[in-house]
């Protein structure tokens, strides 16, 4: 089985083949309801016909934005006419129609002060509602999502309960034909109630599932921008903007809206997304133009929202495209296929159980002579024998098991976004759950992203920052003139911006380390105001002095910017020259506060003559104002985490921006960096050569002073070289690739911007280390309980298929009629994944190994659980089948319908307590943590209780009889003991095979031993 679904059921979890996805697609057969099972399957015809539109659309934009202004122009100046407004417009007092100021951008033509909007102070609060009535909301039509009505219609596509209402129709007419109103309705009657029952349980399990998935979707496109409104900023959900919101921008961000730049920095625009041009677009005065869903690829600014949803490019792109469904995970491919290979089995035994029941009843017909007599109770006989079969197909074909996982990915997406991890992409949930190693950032995931300057190393003096210090102590230790040049350095030379709240208080927006050194700047009594703004060009700065000249202002990693000074303020605040002793002085103290787990910045200036450009910022023979230490704290419960990842066989590894000390001393605190483990500078890494790349990452646990593109070569190498699952962090723009490289891209909620997001396939909305170790036990939670519900439900495929057929052979009748089946069905298919599919993960799964690229799905675990039970129930429902009779004194002429009852009575017991023992795989104690799984508990009360009402009082229906209460006791005691089967099948040990058997872990983690004792 694991070699067929090798070769045609393997796809891989990120940016699978087109080859892959036909080939699983042709491969599979005996489906009863294709519109279900592929409900969640992208349908690879559609998404084709969208890319070709897509590419249609944007040639069609492309060319509309290079002709359309001189066109319009063309146009108007040879038909001028006057412009009336709607009365509706002129009542909310504005000046300019929708759809005229939704042309604004499309036409290049500037009225935006028409929208009676302060560019200072923005949209009123109270404006906003009636702007959304005018200009509308900023929000794209979707298609509606289904009805629950659909969703019955959907469930009652099944081609084998079509068959079956057909048999019910015709049984009902025949029936009362031959016995009469209402008794020759009532076995009919019971097939139709049957399919009712799953129809409805069916429909509303889907139903459920689908509104999770949309509130899912709906979190997934909400984009928090900021935006100054009643004259403070503020950050507001991209749904709730309005035309006239003044928004700010920057790196990585997406354009919310279409609008016109009002100011801003260096503001380059990626507009491949809604043109298909790579090359990105410099926006200023003379082009101001931005478009809703591009990208800011650099620089940051402010706009002026014109046209908002469905008025803009953007949402005219989206309403024509449809997005063609989300691309299948490798579970629900396997879980097709193993569903294949049954339905293949079940149907080739459903044929033959149907020929061997026809064969019998023919021979017996010829055998009394009246081959040639037939009577309408020969054809409800025959309909009954043809409704068994069909009802086998129905049982046999486990249509649930793709649908299972996405039941257990829904329900783990649902659960991890409460968690603060919002899953993008559905396969990332259960690959994470194979993860083996996670790179990840320092700065705000392993750290609280909470920075302080805490020391400063200035006039060749350390001091300790405190925060209840007056800005008088620290002036009293330094020139007037250093001081002045300082707050010059850290207000002139930033990124951020301090604004004030609506209660007053002053805050400062921006990076965690910018925001750390302005807040510095502002507790030493600077304020930000009192400079003017000048071109930043990086981390540099040029500015023109009052007396003439330029000075040019930089800050950065420390070790680079002392490189680029060779002069110095000493301790008169005089700019001298740098020695030797000096520099060697300098580098002691950057190495002393890393080695405090501080992260170290320098500072310096130059003054020049003149400058030949505003962007001609020197790279050398600058002078060192100061060396900052900024404090970032590790997060409360990372050191626990990191300890639960080296326990569940996953190596962390650190690879971060910072200088190589500090980065070491935070990886020691965090339990990453081991006294055997190697801590390498990115320069030194990228210089290695594939082969001592090879031999080094093994070993490598931190990775310092890196770029990005460091970041991309460790995980390519990593899942290439080293077949490892690799999950990264990112949250700049730069990261993309490595996000989009990785087999799990985990993006910062908090510090990530848009274009990281949209490259990831995690967010981490709180940008916390320990939620990323939540989102692997839960991608391991999904992995094991579809083993569960695969283990359960072939159990009773196996079981309800032979104890009819060898019935049928040997006896000629069948014990489990269609109603009994559909309802064993119910409880194995829909009601199984619901129990079994949506256990919480327990502590024991991050205590073993990860399962690996290439381990079988069915283990030789599972098989030997499913051959014992299955073996155990065969035998007992066998002996009771031929030899009940004897074995329980059943006489009289309903001795058949009681022995037949107590069968199927024994058989859902045997299931119910097979449920029970499929929570866990390996340990004897079945029980833990049941009665706090209340999902569980419901549907096996529900089952039992539903099961005593059919066998007691719908036995009209069902084909049942009452039972005594020692049939019942004994039909609870036969499903109990698989219990106790169930401890001595746990207690036979199993071989690892040759895709599951790991060799020892890199890092030295040994993974644990099968068996009861595991976890």
């Amino acid at each position: 089985m694991e070699k067929y679904l090798r070769e045609n059921f393997d796809v891989e979890p990120k940016r699978a083949s087109e080859e892959a996805r036909r080939r699983w697609r042709s491969a599979v057969s005996v489906v009863k309801n294709p519109r279900r099972r592929f409900r969640m399957v992208a349908d690879l015809a559609k998404r084709s016909e969208t890319e070709r539109k897509r590419q249609k659309i944007q040639e069609k934009i492309r060319v509309a934005l290079y002709v359309q202004k001189a066109a319009l122009h063309f146009i108007e100046a040879g038909h001028r006419i006057e412009y009336n407004l709607s009365e509706e417009v002129r009542q909310a007092g504005y000046e300019i129609e929708p759809d005229e100021l939704a042309s604004i951008v499309r036409a290049h033509d500037i009225k935006a002060g028409k929208v009676c909007v302060s560019l200072d102070t923005g949209v009123k609060t109270s404006e906003v509602h009636s702007r959304q009535s005018i200009y509308g909301l900023n929000q794209y039509v979707e298609k509606p999502s289904g009805t629950f009505w659909m969703f019955i219609w959907e469930a009652l596509q099944d081609l084998t309960l079509i068959i079956l209402m057909v048999c019910a129709a015709v049984s009902i007419g025949v029936g009362i034909a031959t016995e009469g109103w209402p008794k020759g309705m009532y076995d009919g009657l019971g097939i139709v109630l049957s399919i009712f029952l799953v129809v409805m349980v069916t429909a509303t399990s889907d139903y459920k599932q689908s509104l999770q998935f949309k509130d899912l979707d709906k979190e997934k496109k909400n984009i928090i921008v900021q935006v100054t409104r009643d004259g403070y900023r503020q950050k507001i959900s991209i749904y709730d903007l309005v035309v006239g919101d003044i928004v700010h921008l920057s790196i990585g961000d997406q354009v919310p809206a279409d609008g016109v730049f009002i100011s801003g920095h260096s503001l380059s625009i990626d507009e491949s997304s809604l043109s298909g041009e790579s090359e990105p677009v410099n926006i200023n005065k003379q082009r101001p133009f931005l478009l809703s869903g591009t990208k800011v690829q650099d620089g940051s600014g402010k706009m002026l929202v014109t046209s908002v949803g469905m008025r803009t490019e953007w949402g005219r792109l989206m309403v024509t495209l449809s997005e063609g469904g989300e691309d299948e995970t490798p579970l629900q491919v396997k879980l097709n296929g193993v569903a294949t290979i049954i339905g293949k089995i079940g149907l080739a035994f459903a044929v033959l159980t149907f020929l061997v029941l026809m064969g019998r009843f023919l021979l017996q017909k010829a055998l009394h002579s009246n081959i040639t007599d037939w009577s309408f109770s020969d054809a409800v006989t025959i309909l009954n024998y043809f409704a068994i079969a069909v009802t086998i197909i129905v049982v046999a074909v486990p249509e649930g098991l793709p649908l299972a996982v996405t039941l257990s990915l829904a329900f783990a997406m649902k659960k991890l976004m409460n968690a603060k991890a919002l899953v993008r992409h559905l396969s990332a949930c259960e690959t994470m759950g194979s993860a083996s190693c996670i790179c990840t950032d320092k700065t705000g995931t392993l750290t609280t992203n909470h920075m302080v300057v805490n020391k400063i190393w200035i006039c060749e003096k350390s001091k300790a920052i405190e925060t209840n210090d007056s800005k008088d102590v620290f002036q009293s230790l330094i020139p007037e003139k250093v001081y002045s040049i300082l707050l010059q350095s850290i207000f002139q030379n930033t990124g951020s911006e301090v604004v004030k709240g609506k209660d007053g208080k002053v805050s400062v927006l921006g990076t965690p380390t910018e925001t750390a050194i302005l807040e510095f700047g502002l507790h030493l009594g600077g304020e930000s105001a009192h400079y003017k703004e000048s071109e930043i060009v990086k981390m540099s700065v040029l500015v023109s002095l009052p007396a003439g000249g330029f000075r040019a202002f930089c800050k950065g990693a420390s070790e680079i910017v002392l490189e680029m000074c060779d002069k110095i303020i000493n301790t008169n605040g005089e700019s001298v020259s740098l020695s030797a002793d000096q520099r060697k002085n300098i580098t002691d103290v950057i190495n002393g506060f890393a080695c405090e787990a501080l992260r170290t910045l320098c500072l310096a200036f130059k003054d020049m003559e003149n400058s030949s450009k505003d962007d001609d910022i020197p790279h050398s023979n600058y002078t060192l104002i100061a060396v900052l230490g900024i404090k970032d704290p590790v997060r409360p419960g990372v050191k626990d985490a990191v300890r639960t990842c080296l326990a569940a066989g996953i190596t962390v590894r650190m690879v971060t921006g910072d200088n190589i000390n500090t980065a070491k001393a935070i990886a020691k605190e965090c339990g990453i960096l081991t006294d055997d483990g190697l801590a390498i500078e990115g320069p030194d890494f990228r210089n290695k050569s594939p082969q001592e790349m090879k031999e080094l990452i093994p070993k490598l646990q931190v990775m310092a002073r890196s770029l990005p593109l460091d970041k991309h070569t460790l995980v390519s190498q990593l899942r290439n070289s080293f077949k490892e699952v690799v999950a990264v962090t990112g949250d700049g723009t730069n990261d993309a690739p490595a996000l989009h490289e990785a087999d799990i891209g985990l993006a910062m909620g908090i510090a990530g911007t848009e274009v990281a997001k949209e490259n990831a396939d995690v967010i981490i909305m709180d940008d916390n280390f320990s939620t990323i170790v939540n989102v692997a036990r839960w991608g391991r939670s999904v992995y094991i309980n579809i083993q569960k519900f695969v283990q359960f439900q072939l159990t009773v495929n196996i079981v309800a298929l032979m104890i009819n057929f060898v019935s049928a052979c040997i006896s000629g009748s069948a014990p489990l009629t269609a109603v009994q089946l559909l309802w064993v069905n119910m409880i194995m298919d829909t009601l199984g994944a619901l129990a079994l599919a949506t256990e919480a993960p327990t502590d024991g799964l991050m205590k073993r190994a990860p399962v690996g690229r290439n381990a079988n799905f069915i283990t030789r675990t599972m098989w030997r659980n499913i051959i014992g039970q299955s073996i155990y129930q065969l035998a007992v429902l066998l002996v009771f089948t031929f030899q009940g009779k004897r074995l329980l004194k059943l006489t009289g002429s309903d001795a058949s319908k009681i022995l037949n009852t107590f069968i199927f009575n024994a058989f859902v017991f045997c299931q119910v307590f097979n449920e029970i023992n499929s929570r866990d795989m390996e340990k004897i104690n079945v029980f833990q943590d049941m009665f706090s799984n209340w999902i569980f508990i419901i549907i096996v009360v529900s089952s039992v209780t539903f099961q005593a009402i059919m066998v007691e009082f719908l036995g009209t229906f069902a084909g049942t009889v009452p039972l005594s209460w020692e049939l019942w006791l004994l039909s609870i005691l036969i499903g109990a003991v698989s219990l106790i089967i169930a401890v001595i099948l746990k207690c036979i040990p199993v071989e690892p095979t040759k895709y599951t058997a790991i060799a020892k872990h890199h890092d030295g983690y040994e993974p644990l031993p099968s068996g009861p004792d595991r976890a």
